[in-house]
C-alpha cells in the first residue's frame, strides 16, 4: 500500500509542476458602465480619454462612420487602419514625453468607445483591436493602449422593455 501512495503523490507533484496557467482568451481589460455617473465623478487618469464614436447604419447594423475625436475616419476596414495609426501616433508621442510607468504616459491614457446601440459586434471588436495593439510586418504584436471603456448609452438609444 505504501508504494501505491508514493506513486500517487509523485504523480500529483508532477502534474502540479507541469500545469501552465494561462489567461482566458478575450480578456480585454474593459471597464463597462455601471449606471449613471455621479455628478462629481473623477477618473483616475490624468489625461482626458480619447473618444472613438462608431455610428451604425440603422437598417443593417453595418459601420456607417467612425469618428476619432473631431476627425471623421470614414467607414470600412480603412477606418480601423486609420484609427490604429492615430492611436500609434499618440502612444509614440506619450512615450517621447517621458518614461511610461503606471502613473503617466501611455499606461495612463484611456480610450472611450461610443458605439451605436444597433452596431454589429464585429465592428466594436475591430475598434478594440485597433486601440489595443498593432501587428508589425514581422508578425509580432506591439501593445498600444490597455485602458478601454465604453460610454454611457444615450437616452434615445436605450432599449425599451415591454411586459
Amino acid at each position: 500500500m505504501t508504494p501505491l501512495i508514493d506513486v500517487v503523490f509523485q504523480l500529483l507533484i508532477f502534474f502540479l509542476f507541469t500545469l501552465k496557467i494561462i489567461e482566458p482568451e478575450g480578456d480585454f481589460n474593459i471597464n463597462m458602465p455601471l449606471g449613471r455617473p455621479a455628478e462629481a465623478a473623477v477618473t483616475d487618469a490624468e489625461l482626458p480619454p480619447l473618444k472613438v464614436r462608431l455610428e451604425a447604419d440603422p437598417g443593417t447594423g453595418d459601420l456607417r462612420n467612425l469618428r476619432f475625436g473631431d476627425r471623421d475616419l470614414g467607414g470600412g476596414p480603412e477606418a480601423f487602419r486609420a484609427l490604429n495609426q492615430e492611436i500609434n501616433r499618440i502612444v509614440l508621442a506619450l512615450q517621447n514625453v517621458g518614461p511610461a510607468d503606471a502613473d503617466n504616459g501611455a499606461e495612463a491614457q484611456e480610450v472611450e468607445l461610443d458605439p451605436d446601440f444597433g452596431l454589429d459586434y464585429k465592428y466594436v471588436i475591430s475598434a478594440i483591436s485597433a486601440c489595443s495593439g498593432r501587428v508589425t510586418a514581422e508578425g509580432t504584436t506591439v501593445p498600444l493602449l490597455s485602458r478601454i471603456k465604453f460610454a454611457q448609452i444615450r437616452e434615445e438609444e436605450q432599449p425599451h422593455v415591454t411586459d
